[in-house]
């Protein structure tokens, strides 16, 4: 009988204890957060996308409050919601460089030859495991929409082509289709960089552009052409440094035989061409 007592007893006299140790911690140790915080995680647009550097919202609202951050680093909210959170916090609004998604890749179904035809489950990443996909090039686009479906903002469909295709309106710069691509083709750069290189194969000549048509064959004139120092070859691609070259222009891709390297602002380019033809 008196064990029946004295257990009941010890286990509230430890529960008793414990409680009185954590009411004790929670009165001495509690480190009060700063309101604004919670205050500046209202208006941000809580999609924790980590397009603005930081695992989500509310840790952007942290350093957002502790002056680390602009809140223009957040490429997801509206002019109008940076602007409220700037006069909240009485800091200056900042921004950033609006970042797009592209694809270093134009091998679709016309051009991209075909050795095999993938049947399973839907999705690049279920193809990719099967020997790399159906595409006899190994390091392209399968055109399979995993990048589409992992898309949050609706900025990328598939075209006609079997490519996907990003609407730069609506692209918030989130990183959700980099991780999505199972051949990391996809890439977050500046909006005005209009020099871009669509194309992944490492080959060289025919090797490359007998599996695609719009291969890079290596050749090395659009280097010869950019301004110095601005294209280099590595690894049989061009490479694009913006930093430690001139300032890029439409001319590097004039000679490319398979565009592989393109001009992204069509306007400007055919305002070249048409330079360029009357001074011919």
């Amino acid at each position: 009988m008196n064990n029946l007592l004295t257990a009941p007893a010890i286990m509230t006299g430890i529960g008793l204890f414990f409680g009185t140790v954590l009411a004790v911690a929670q009165r001495f140790l509690r480190v009060d957060e700063d309101p604004r915080i919670e205050a500046t995680n209202e208006l941000l647009p809580g999609t924790n996308c980590g397009a603005c550097g930081q695992p989500g919202c509310l840790p952007f609202a942290e350093k957002l409050v502790a002056g680390e951050v602009e809140p223009g680093q957040c490429t997801v909210s509206t002019d109008e919601a940076i602007e409220s959170i700037a006069e909240f916090l009485q800091v200056d609004a900042g921004r950033a460089e609006k970042l797009v998604a592209r694809l270093r890749c134009a091998g679709g179904s016309r051009q991209a030859h075909q050795i095999a035809e993938y049947r399973g489950f839907e999705g690049c990443r279920a193809a990719a495991v099967v020997s790399g996909g159906g595409k006899g090039c190994a390091w392209g686009c399968l055109g399979l929409a995993d990048c589409e479906r992992a898309c949050t903002f609706d900025a990328i469909h598939m075209n006609a082509n079997g490519l996907p295709q990003v609407d730069t309106e609506k692209c918030r710069a989130c990183p959700d289709c980099v991780a999505a691509c199972p051949k990391d083709l996809f890439e977050l750069v500046p909006l005005n960089q209009h020099l871009y290189v669509q194309c992944n194969i490492p080959l060289a000549g025919e090797a490359a552009t007998q599996l695609c048509a719009t291969a890079c064959d290596a050749c090395g004139r659009c280097a010869a052409d950019a301004a110095p120092g601005l294209i280099r070859m590595e690894g049989n691609l061009p490479v694009i440094d913006l930093a430690a070259g001139g300032p890029p222009a439409p001319e590097a891709v004039y000679r490319c035989p398979t565009n592989a390297i393109v001009w992204l602002d069509r306007e400007q380019f055919q305002d070249q061409e048409t330079r360029k033809a009357r001074n011919a």
